[in-house]
């Protein structure tokens, strides 16, 4: 087999530190909301075999709790029967009654 090219590799020559976590925690705020996984429970609902037009669900926000009747969903907000605009951002839990 022939001798290939040397490859040029540039030294480091100092120390990396690129893997840190951090964590910002305020006093005031008590409920740690994850999107990612309201937007999964939303999804869930949507996708269960016994939602074919209409979901009655308990909607938990930081300051109070809400029944509703969920029709549709855009990026942003959840769609009720009455025609209420619902905040995805601003729920804490959803569940299906």
């Amino acid at each position: 087999m022939n001798k290939l090219p040397n490859v040029y590799a540039n030294p480091i020559n100092k120390k990396i530190n690129n893997v840190q976590e951090t964590f910002y925690s305020r006093s005031d705020r008590n409920i740690d909301v994850n999107p990612k996984d309201i937007n999964t429970k939303i999804n869930e609902i949507f996708s269960n075999k016994n939602h074919v037009y209409k979901s009655k669900v308990k909607i938990t926000f930081r300051d109070k709790e809400e029944e509703a009747v969920i029709v549709g969903k855009t990026n942003l907000n959840l769609l009720t029967i009455d025609g209420k605009l619902i905040r995805i951002p601003e729920i804490v839990d959803i569940e299906r009654i």
